[in-house]
């Protein structure tokens, strides 16, 4: 199944940017997904194709118009009725690397990108729209964060990654960072890479880079931290169940 991403955007010549190089444009060549960009300023009704308008109320900026917006949504459904649509705003929920694997599963994309001072709130009541962050940060728009979006979802598509255990050990993908690496010189301005590493010990080796993983989210990442070990804190379901009915 080919992954299909669609980008409903004011800059379409955006795309494919950075994901037209390197795995993201390897990838495309190959056939493992597709790249279709619209122009979100030809669903405008008027012969301005105006496709924003002063704030409700009063206020900086301008807000993109929701019939504009809804008939842009509408046509790229029309074609990936299955993709969810989702819309890349510093108001939405913490992108995870739960949900980029989540969507590289599925059969695709539908990303909206804001612009100015962002949506009319009423698209996310017309239409079934998924509100997304990539960070606690302000972008002039949604394409870059679309692209890093895409970027995380492809290279976990089948054959996209060299190996298919390349992804597995990652950042987040255990709820840890990942364990430092290192390579070749084994010695650099008096600084040597761990001996442990090259031991030839594969349990040692193991034991290390997760004790290491470990260090480095206690002490970069406390709030990962502390949800792994509320995770590992919590009894399988199994054990919750057998509890539960010994107490009946």
């Amino acid at each position: 199944m080919t992954f299909a991403a669609t980008v409903l955007t004011l800059y379409p010549e955006m795309f494919p940017g950075p994901l037209g190089v390197s795995l993201a444009g390897r990838a495309r060549e190959e056939g493992k997904w597709t790249l279709d960009t619209v122009q979100i300023r030809d669903f405008a009704i008027d012969r301005h194709r105006t496709v924003d308008d002063t704030p409700a109320g009063g206020g900086a900026g301008m807000v993109l118009r929701v019939d504009v917006l809804s008939a842009a949504i509408d046509h790229a459904l029309a074609s990936h009725p299955e993709a969810p649509v989702i819309a890349m705003t510093p108001r939405g929920k913490p992108l995870t690397q739960e949900r980029v694997r989540a969507l590289a599963e599925g059969p695709g994309v539908t990303i909206l990108c804001g612009r100015f001072e962002g949506f009319d709130e009423r698209i996310f009541a017309g239409r079934a729209v998924e509100e997304v962050s990539i960070g606690d940060i302000v972008l002039s728009g949604g394409e870059p964060a679309a692209l890093m979006l895409l970027d995380a979802c492809i290279r976990l598509l089948p054959g996209v990654m060299g190996a298919p255990s390349s992804g597995s050990e990652e950042s987040f993908e255990n709820g840890l960072l990942e364990y430092p690496h290192y390579t070749r010189p084994v010695e650099w301005e008096g600084r040597t890479i761990p001996e442990v590493l090259r031991s030839g010990d594969h349990a040692k080796i193991a034991a290390w880079r997760k004790h290491q993983a470990e260090i480095d989210t206690r002490s970069r990442r406390p709030d990962l931290w502390e949800r792994h070990v509320d995770a590992r804190a919590q009894p399988a379901s199994g054990a919750q169940r057998k509890s539960k009915d010994q107490g009946q």
